[in-house]
């Protein structure tokens, strides 16, 4: 993993940084009751509050010491915009002054948030805004909760949730792995926000060390690869990570997590006019993918970026590829597209920001 410079925070930990088990210790070495840690647990995500002068229900003295010994994530709105389809996307300013975006989705089933895990990312994807200028960072857990955090807040007003969770925004979450699994679990605990395990998904773009980490980590969270081509040799030109990781490597990984884990992988497939959308791509995909028992492939109409050259597949050949995948034996859906009059696709509303000499 990369190294990355530590989020500037006056060299105290963010609230949002600590799990619950973390918080009873945390309490006990303060010589406060063991309830307390419950207690602040409860006001950080269910009352929700943003400074500990509102934990009215904590002594005076144990408010002092959180004072003194931890700050809450500062996520400074930059920009907020809300598309005709009800996506809303966020770009935020950190305490450091990097930007990162966050993005909620509505749906039939209820609303969905997609979550940044790194300022930039340094896998290089060739068709992604989200490599534009390199990784800058990892963020902390507590910055990834945070952004959670701010949906829900959003969605209070209204009387709604954040029902479901996609690890899918910035960087790479395999890069940031540990503070990934702090993040999650504090998100899936039922005494926190609580979102079940099956509708938090976590998207890596193959690596392969981690994809074996992650399969014995023993949850019901979703994993989702994206793949974006049936073989090395147009894989690596498109994703960088295909050298350090090969397609066979990335294949065997995931086996062992089906195998582990017993859930099925949804590979996603970003497809680019004239470059992987030919029908002799979806066959050498669908018999790649045969190995597994319930492959699902999410077929992803590639998103412009200007700094880009690559094209949008034309509606027609992208179900004449979804069929291809379906005729052998492969099941293949077609992402509803969301938020493109607000530039929704991940890293383009930061990349317009750098453009302006932010970061």
């Amino acid at each position: 993993m990369p190294k990355s410079k530590a989020p500037v925070n006056n060299g105290k930990p963010y609230v949002y940084d600590l799990t619950l088990e973390d918080w009873q210790e945390w309490v006990k070495g303060n010589g406060e009751a063991g309830f307390r840690a419950g207690q602040i647990f409860d006001w950080l995500y269910v009352k929700r509050v943003s400074s500990f002068d509102q934990m009215s229900n904590l002594p005076k003295s144990l408010r002092e010491k959180l004072v003194g010994q931890f700050d809450f994530v500062t996520l400074t709105e930059v920009a907020h915009y809300r598309s005709q389809d009800g996506t809303v996307k966020f770009l935020f300013e950190l305490n450091d002054k990097n930007a990162i975006e966050t993005v909620v989705m509505k749906h039939s089933y209820g609303n969905s948030i997609c979550v940044t895990t790194q300022v930039g990312c340094r896998i290089g994807c060739t068709f992604c805004a989200s490599t534009l200028g390199g990784l800058k960072r990892n963020l902390s857990a507590g910055e990834i909760i945070a952004q959670v955090v701010k949906a829900q807040q959003m969605l209070d007003q209204t009387g709604e949730r954040v029902s479901s969770i996609v690890i899918m925004g910035i960087g790479e979450p395999f890069e940031n792995y540990d503070e990934v699994m702090k993040f999650l679990k504090v998100m899936i605990h039922p005494k926190g926000l609580n979102i079940g395990q099956r509708h938090i998904t976590v998207s890596t773009s193959g690596i392969v060390p981690n994809i074996y980490r992650f399969a014995d980590e023993d949850t019901q969270i979703n994993l989702a690869i994206s793949i974006h081509a049936p073989n090395d040799e147009l894989r690596s030109k498109l994703m960088p990570v295909n050298r350090r990781f090969p397609f066979k490597d990335l294949i065997e990984a995931c086996q062992y997590y089906i195998a582990k884990t017993g859930r099925r992988i949804t590979f996603e497939y970003a497809l680019m006019g004239g470059v992987n959308d030919q029908p002799e791509h979806a066959e050498e995909l669908a018999k790649v993918l045969k190995v597994f028992p319930h492959a699902h492939v999410n077929l992803i109409p590639v998103n412009f970026v200007s700094e880009r050259n690559f094209v949008r597949t034309e509606r027609d050949d992208i179900f004449t590829f979804q069929r291809i995948l379906e005729r052998g034996k492969v099941n293949a859906t077609i992402r509803r597209e969301q938020g493109s009059d607000i530039a929704a696709a991940c890293g383009q509303l930061r990349a317009k920001h750098m453009e302006s000499g932010a970061r």
